[in-house]
């Protein structure tokens, strides 16, 4: 949840996401103009070369809405772990990658740290079970292709993200009308609160930063390692609350369990820091304008 909604309630995550969109889609291509990052122009072949990322995109959206609301938030958190081991079988079937058992033990011992963790909430619900799954298997997929474009001789980082979100603000509008998302932004009473504004484009700024960095991690390295990082993200988080906040209660199959994730999460990050010792470098081609690559 961002600041704009905490501070004010605002009440519509999805027109604030057409906000992250739009503003992706001008920080871009004022960059494109100005020579500062490079990606393909627009022609028939995009949309090809795009696809299927706008259809994960909407699927992921639509998905991660529906489980949420339809499972506690520790089942939501161990469930989603399993985004890990699909990315890691997407990543081998998709783009043939191949990882030592070492690699697949750490990220089964996350999984299993984190069934541990939410071992006293094991709710079962059906249908969140299925949303939650599909969220999974979206969430994977869309790590994976958007590896696969991010090839200079595809679209490029930067060519992913921005027409990514030129192809996605339409439909994410369509759904924001449908669902009373809109509705309820045009009718919210900030509008003419200047600090309320300035959160919001704040919101909008850090919401591209938020993408940006994540594609980034992945062209660096790999979806797996995305994945990887965003779960131990979330046990750091759990780690803070227990210092700070004060809304972390204390159970002893909850702090093991985060300890058994953050261990497999530091042991996967421990082996691919070592096999990336000596790394090569490569030049980052989208950052150089055109009339100098030749």
């Amino acid at each position: 949840m961002t600041g704009s909604q905490c501070r004010f309630g605002f009440p519509s995550p999805i027109f604030l996401g057409i906000g992250q969109m739009a503003a992706t889609i001008m920080i871009l291509y004022v960059s494109k103009l100005n020579k500062i990052i490079h990606f393909p122009d627009f022609d028939k072949k995009i949309p090809v070369k795009l696809f299927p990322l706008p259809l994960l995109y909407v699927g992921n959206h639509i998905s991660g809405l529906s489980s949420t609301s339809k499972l506690s938030l520790p089942m939501f958190t161990v469930l989603r772990k399993f985004t890990i081991p699909l990315t890691l079988l997407l990543e081998t079937i998709i783009l043939g990658k191949h990882y030592s058992l070492n690699i697949i033990v750490s990220v089964f011992t996350i999984i299993l740290g984190a069934f541990i963790a939410a071992g006293s909430d094991l709710a079962f619900n059906l249908e969140g079970y299925i949303f939650v799954f599909l969220n999974d298997i979206f969430t994977a997929a869309n790590g994976v292709y958007t590896k696969q474009k991010m090839d200079p001789k595809e679209l490029g980082k930067y060519g992913v993200l921005f027409y990514n979100a030129c192809f996605m603000i339409i439909p994410t509008l369509i759904i924001s009308v449908s669902t009373g998302d809109l509705q309820q932004a045009t009718e919210f009473n900030e509008w003419k609160n200047v600090l309320f504004i300035i959160q919001f484009l704040l919101s909008c700024f850090l919401g591209f930063l938020l993408m940006y960095s994540t594609v980034l991690c992945s062209y660096y390295n790999s979806a797996l390692t995305t994945a990887v990082v965003g779960a131990i993200k979330n046990v750091s988080i759990a780690y803070i609350g227990m210092l700070v906040g004060g809304d972390y209660i204390f159970s002893v199959l909850n702090f093991v369990g985060l300890n058994i994730c953050m261990a497999g999460g530091l042991r996967y990050s421990f082996l691919t820091l070592s096999s990336q010792l000596n790394p090569k470098q490569s030049v980052d081609e989208e950052s150089i304008p055109l009339d100098l690559k030749s």
